[in-house]
């Protein structure tokens, strides 16, 4: 919540004056919304903030948010970057498996082979359907909703039943 006084915000736990009036820094919480509206307090609710990732946002003096959609294009550019950038992050660990497959014929454990190609096909799954969102709107459901695959190592154990 929110609180304002002649066009301004009041910040909870500071000291305030209003016409010649002291109030201290607790004030604000132990009076009563009658006590706060008697002197002309308004309460606002306080807005969820825009996400800064996709708007230029910034707060007005009422509590409320102005968000401006940053550049599309700008987006995709620096999403596939990040897209990839993951995809990568995520396979490094296991790079070694391909280079000793490479190098001494050690084959690669189907489980990874799976997951490393679910990393690869993810991201690319993701840059596409991102690449063709026409709106703001639609590219931040698009890259809020991409799900990566989880690494053979992060896989729950699952402990087998006893045998009788």
């Amino acid at each position: 919540m929110t609180f304002m006084l002649d066009g301004r915000q009041l910040p909870l736990d500071t000291p305030f004056e209003n016409d010649g009036t002291s109030f201290p820094a607790n004030w604000l919480r132990l009076a009563t919304p009658e006590e706060r509206a008697a002197i002309g307090i308004t309460e606002i609710p306080d807005y969820p903030r825009p996400d800064d990732r996709f708007y230029w946002v910034s707060q007005n003096p009422d509590g409320t948010w102005t968000a401006i959609p940053k550049d599309l294009a700008g987006l995709k550019t620096t999403w596939a970057s990040q897209f990839r950038q993951t995809a990568w992050t995520m396979l490094d660990p296991s790079d070694w498996l391909v280079t000793r497959k490479t190098e001494i014929g050690t084959e690669i454990p189907a489980d990874w082979l799976s997951y490393r190609e679910a990393v690869r096909t993810t991201c690319a799954l993701a840059i596409s359907d991102m690449e063709a969102t026409a709106d703001i709107d639609a590219f931040i459901a698009s890259v809020t909703s991409v799900q990566w695959p989880v690494s053979p190592d992060n896989q729950p154990v699952v402990e087998a039943a006893p045998q009788e």
